[in-house]
């Protein structure tokens, strides 16, 4: 079966999955890269194994592809997720930390955070989730949020649940870095999985257009999201 832009690294499992991110996680850290982190359970796991991994984290710089409008201690925000189970785990914090202040509401964040991404260095690497309806951070299929082609992050209304607005990183930000990396695991997501890879691109799944501009989009997968790539 043809892949559309990506290269696949699969594993037999979630578990294998999140080691195999850490791993890399690691790797970025350890050489002081910019990296766009996502959220999600699978995504939680490969922290928790990069945290294990490597306690010294002091020439990274963190960024997120998207956050619920919540307070940064409320269960559904993207940043206490990795709080959680990546920055309370190390002995020596990132040199930066630039969250999404979605507790600032959705406007008033995403301008917040349009004006630090533009004023930022290059992302060196980004991890990014897919849903089972096939939305990347918080651009959901076939909104207008995909056509933005100015702004680095923008208000997104939530298609699924929790539904609180959120801000998203772009289509044109999220596919400037050498490595993208899709982090997916589960049957569930099979079949979002064949649309966004095995099909040509289109609104209807975000996944699909987001591709790096500078380098390679990878996507590790397990055998169950991967199952219906089988040619």
């Amino acid at each position: 079966m043809t892949l559309y832009g990506v290269e696949l690294s699969l594993c037999s499992d979630a578990e294998e999955v999140a080691s195999v991110i850490a791993n890399e996680l690691v790797e970025a850290a350890r050489s002081g890269q910019s990296l766009v982190l996502t959220g999600g359970h699978t995504p939680r796991r490969a922290y928790e194994l990069a945290a294990e991994r490597e306690p010294d984290w002091s020439a990274a710089s963190l960024w997120w592809g998207d956050e619920r409008c919540v307070p940064p201690e409320d269960e559904r925000s993207n940043f206490r997720l990795a709080r959680e189970s990546l920055l309370d785990r190390i002995e020596a914090p990132p040199r930066e930390v630039q969250r999404i202040r979605g507790e600032l509401g959705a406007e008033e964040a995403a301008r917040e955070y349009d004006d630090l991404v533009r004023s930022a260095a290059r992302f060196d690497y980004i991890l990014i989730g897919i849903g089972p309806d096939g939305h990347a951070a918080s651009l959901y299929p076939g909104e207008p949020t995909l056509q933005e082609r100015e702004r680095r992050a923008i208000p997104a209304e939530a298609k699924l649940e929790p539904f609180v607005d959120r801000v998203t990183l772009t289509v044109p930000v999220l596919s400037a870095a050498p490595e993208v990396v899709f982090i997916v695991a589960g049957e569930e997501k099979a079949e979002a999985v064949e649309k966004a890879f095995a099909r040509p691109p289109g609104p209807e799944t975000p996944a699909s257009l987001i591709r790096s501009t500078e380098g390679r989009t990878r996507v590790v997968a397990d055998a169950a999201a991967a199952s219906r790539l089988s040619s």
